[in-house]
């Protein structure tokens, strides 16, 4: 697909973004306990997860009629087919459950095997983070950047508490440790995909997790590499899409930072 292509396209899945955040901030404080399900330990869904989802999936079928859909509430599509939109509908569940305002809507277009268009909106705030394939990164239509950061005790650092696989754990705490004592703080803000929006303007300096699913970091990932950011798996490695296990950081903190993560992972 054309640059001038993709940036009409990403236009287009932005406005959808936008009118799907409509109707989840319509629903903030008005669930009841009997409105959540337990997906699994720890996972949450409710009706505004699903029908925020089916909205998204109605909308960009008309952008490309015969793409895929990989989305988080159970509306997956197996169909070959040259390009798959990446969706979740509400990243951030728990969070929108206990009325913290950190949830957004992610939304990336995958043409075969490379990530091309990435959305991220954040549904409080109202801030729009986007990024197509060459065509930049940006924030409520201003460009960004990664931080310049290239020291440990300069950064902010953002992560994600294990909450189902525990694998791990001692590794995590470990790296958990580090950070704490190196750096200007860690935060844990509980959405993978603001966590990457956050990285690719600068908020956070790098962030780092593992277990995380693929429509958790589609969209994050583009903006970030469109922001001129750094990604990898947790030991090196260019896997991260395929094994959810990342870290997101600008090209002069992001060796420092595998040093410490990468040891404890191998």
């Amino acid at each position: 697909m054309k640059k001038e292509e993709l940036e009409v396209l990403c236009c287009k899945t932005c406005d959808i973004a936008i009118e799907v955040a409509k109707f989840i901030k319509d629903q903030t404080g008005q669930l009841h306990t009997e409105d959540i399900e337990m997906k699994a330990f720890n996972n949450l869904v409710s009706y505004v997860d699903k029908t925020a989802e089916k909205m998204i999936i109605e909308r960009l079928k008309s952008l490309i009629p015969d793409a895929a859909f990989l989305a988080e509430e159970n509306s997956v599509s197996n169909i070959e087919a040259d390009f798959r939109w990446v969706i979740d509908p509400l990243d951030g569940t728990t969070n929108f459950i206990h009325q913290l305002p950190f949830y957004a809507i992610s939304i990336a277009l995958q043409e075969k095997d490379e990530l091309i268009l990435g959305v991220i909106l954040e549904v409080r705030s109202g801030d729009l983070f986007y990024a197509w394939k060459e065509g930049g990164a940006y924030l409520n239509a201003k460009p960004i950047k990664v931080s310049s950061s290239t020291e440990l005790n300069e950064c902010l650092v953002a992560t994600g508490f294990p909450y189902y696989n525990y694998d791990f754990l001692d590794a995590y705490l470990r790296c958990f440790r580090h950070f704490m004592l190196t750096t200007r703080g860690v935060r844990r803000i509980g959405s993978a995909a603001l966590d990457l929006a956050y990285v690719a303007c600068g908020r956070f300096d790098f962030f780092f997790e593992y277990s995380l699913q693929k429509w958790d970091v589609a969209a994050g990932i583009v903006i970030v590499k469109e922001a001129g950011g750094t990604i990898t798996d947790l030991t090196g490695t260019d896997q991260y899409y395929q094994n959810g296990c990342i870290i997101a950081s600008n090209k002069g903190v992001h060796p420092k930072a595998l040093a410490v993560i990468k040891p404890e992972f191998l």
